[in-house]
């Protein structure tokens, strides 16, 4: 009996995602906070948080907005000029990591290994984002934290009303959503 429930508590252990990066991103609607997958996409947290200590995300907008999707940001200033970004990094999107309700992914072009700075939150589960084989069409969205508070905020971003703003022509919000600044904290 003893070593069943032992075994129990060490698979379920072992299943569970780990966290070690904490995130606090200050919009002027409200603060999301984020914890980081560290072990499961260390690539790709590594990237995000040098972007966030050089202050590159400080004054950017939520760019993109679709209801019962996403809301994406980080890349484009409150005038919609890029932000110069780094080389693009390794796609860690074969992690096992779903891109449920609530996590952060990386943005990317069709190139699978494209993600530099843009990231996304999930509104809703979005499975045909995941990893599904090492393919063009098939590497996902690499999923790299989740929203451990403020997802009411990620919410009322979701249902703002969007228009054509800038050089988009659609999914923009027409009620300007600025990342103020972002926090990385360690443990």
């Amino acid at each position: 009996m003893r070593s069943i429930i032992i075994g129990l508590f060490v698979s379920v252990f072992s299943t569970q995602v780990m966290a070690a990066t904490q995130v606090e991103m200050r919009t002027n609607l409200g603060v999301i906070t984020l914890d980081l997958f560290d072990e499961q996409a260390p690539v790709t947290v590594k990237n995000f948080v040098a972007y966030a200590e050089d202050g590159a995300f400080d004054e950017t907008i939520f760019h993109r907005v679709i209801e019962g999707f996403m809301v994406q940001g980080g890349g484009f200033d409150q005038n919609y000029e890029r932000r110069d970004t780094r080389d693009p990094i390794q796609n860690e999107a074969n992690n096992g990591i779903k891109n449920t309700r609530g996590t952060i992914a990386m943005a990317r072009t069709p190139a699978p290994h494209s993600a530099t700075m843009q990231f996304f939150i999930n509104v809703v589960d979005n499975p045909f984002l995941d990893h599904t084989d090492e393919t063009a069409r098939g590497w996902g969205y690499c999923v790299f934290g989740e929203v451990t508070g403020g997802m009411d905020v990620i919410d009322s971003i979701a249902k703002l009303k969007t228009g054509s703003a800038g050089p988009f022509p659609k999914d923009v919000p027409m009620e300007s959503v600025v990342i103020e600044q972002v926090i990385v904290s360690r443990p």
